[in-house]
């Protein structure tokens, strides 16, 4: 109910819930048990060996015992939205209406809130299925300015969240990956509309985002592989109390101890 005692439209309710639309009507897509224990192991060898191809990380379950060949482990790749992180020839075709940017930060001194902010997706497991978790960070302060689950990699979570975001204010240089949610061109646009630099890191230099990164491995350690959530609205809501720890709580040594929270805000 709103203030005026009227039901909350479902548009609405996902917006105070910080959740795309398709994810309330979502049901984990049955896969059999193997395909995803193997996607879970996946997730946590790639999460400490981000530089793991499909290659290494093939011969990684192998060594594990599961009979398995490259062709999967690529599949599952792509299913995850993974891509190891070490230089390579770049093969891909960009799509013409996709513009990548330079990336702007090297050598450059990151010294107060809202000089950089970033973004990354990455893989969230559940029981029975998986979800992708967007984030944007400060990279200052490291402070998670906002955030977003989707069953789907369709780009349309990511340029909603980043549309709230900008709504609490807005940064010099925004910096992402050369993902195709982050060149899309609705999600171009609102950073080129509110007249931020876009810098966009070199294809697979690990280093370009590095403080998204460390966000994840902390996510991952200190909650995700902690807990067994069952579906997208618990790991919502886990997700959501980690958060508000990580920024208000969490002190960081790089931070002098301070936390998230304290550095942004002072």
């Amino acid at each position: 109910m709103d203030i005026n005692g009227e039901p909350l439209s479902v548009r609405r309710q996902c917006e105070l819930l910080s959740v795309n639309r398709t994810s309330l009507y979502y049901h984990p897509k049955a896969r059999d048990k193997l395909t995803i224990l193997l996607m879970n192991l996946i997730d946590e060898e790639f999460t400490r060996h981000s530089f793991y191809g499909t290659r290494r990380m093939t011969a990684y379950l192998r060594n594990l015992g599961y009979a398995i060949n490259r062709k999967r482990v690529q599949n599952l790749y792509q299913l995850m939205g993974l891509e190891a992180n070490y230089p390579k020839p770049n093969l891909s075709k960009k799509h013409p209406e996709h513009k990548i940017y330079p990336y702007l930060l090297r050598d450059v001194a990151i010294n107060q809130v809202n000089q950089v902010w970033s973004t990354d997706i990455t893989y969230i497991r559940l029981q029975e299925g998986f979800a992708y978790l967007m984030a944007i960070i400060d990279w200052h302060s490291r402070y998670v300015l906002d955030w977003q689950l989707s069953t789907t990699l369709e780009a349309g979570f990511c340029i909603e969240a980043l549309a709230r975001t900008l709504t609490q204010g807005r940064c010099e240089i925004f910096n992402t990956d050369q993902g195709s949610q982050f060149t899309a061109t609705d999600f171009v646009n609102l950073l080129i509309d509110n007249k931020i630099k876009i810098s966009m890191d070199g294809k697979g230099r690990a280093l370009d985002n590095i403080f998204i990164e460390r966000l994840w491995r902390s996510l991952k350690y200190e909650l995700i592989y902690q807990m067994d959530y069952r579906s997208v609205k618990e790991a919502k809501s886990g997700i959501g109390d980690y958060f508000g720890f990580y920024n208000n709580e969490r002190p960081h040594q790089a931070l002098g101890y301070k936390t998230p929270k304290e550095v942004y805000f002072a």
